[in-house]
């Protein structure tokens, strides 16, 4: 299992995933579950993946290779090539089918689920900027003001913080802070879930990566905003009324 999350506001989108794969008690493994796709001053393209591991890989190794032709020219049907971001979710959703059909029998046969989704976000020189989400079906919805945000793999125990503090006009800053609370939230009730956590914050019409971080198992700021928050949970349920007992 794994924990993807990106949210869009009128700053920028934060995009964050966790790193941690397993096949049982005893098979944990470490990959990256963000992909990033930069032009500068063309376009960033952030790519975010759940579900099947060699499903996932095998989607983005696809879309990097078809980035260019044979002669090393840019391909116009490919990530860095299409003009809308609704045209690469498009294409991601088309190659997630491609992999699925290619594969997914072998794999159904051993009782393993082929699928995956993604989260796609980012912005393109001359038009808005975006934040998708991907299913394993291929097809695609995009956020809006009412729903900013969108979250893959292992998503319940952190969607509560994220529904009360992020809306559009929340801060890129309170963004980043609220999506690693609520990634110690998950980390907390599901082991599956674990470090490094990958960060990036997109900043609007910046047509370039500036905002990134990873934060190991043992990372001071990681640790201490999780110590934060638990202190700061428990202090306002002290102060919550008591149960008013006829």
């Amino acid at each position: 299992m794994t924990y993807c999350v990106a949210a869009v506001t009128d700053q920028g989108i934060v995009f964050a995933s966790d790193s941690r794969t397993n096949a049982g008690v005893d098979q944990l493994a470490i990959f990256s579950k963000m992909t990033v796709i930069e032009a500068p001053d063309d376009r960033v393209v952030v790519l975010l993946s759940a579900g099947n591991l060699a499903s996932t890989q095998s989607v983005t190794s696809l879309l990097k290779l078809r980035m260019r032709n044979d002669d090393g020219e840019i391909n116009p049907r490919g990530i860095i090539g299409l003009r809308s971001l609704y045209d690469v979710a498009a294409l991601v959703g088309d190659t997630m089918r491609e992999v699925v059909e290619r594969d997914g029998p072998a794999l159904t046969q051993q009782n393993i689920d082929p699928g995956c989704t993604f989260i796609l976000g980012g912005q393109i020189k001359g038009k808005s900027q975006r934040l998708f989400r991907i299913y394993a079906q291929g097809n695609f919805i995009e956020t809006s003001r009412d729903t900013n945000f969108f979250q893959i793999g292992e998503t319940k125990y952190g969607k509560p913080i994220i529904d009360r503090v992020v809306n559009y006009e929340t801060s890129l800053k309170d963004v980043a802070k609220c999506l690693l609370v609520s990634f110690n939230s998950t980390m907390r009730s599901n082991l599956s879930v674990g470090p490094p956590i990958e960060l990036l914050a997109y900043e609007k019409d910046s047509l370039r990566v500036t905002l990134r971080q990873r934060f190991t198992e043992n990372d001071p700021y990681f640790a201490e905003i999780g110590r934060f928050w638990s202190a700061g949970l428990r202090r306002v349920f002290r102060e919550a009324p008591d149960v008013p007992w006829n």
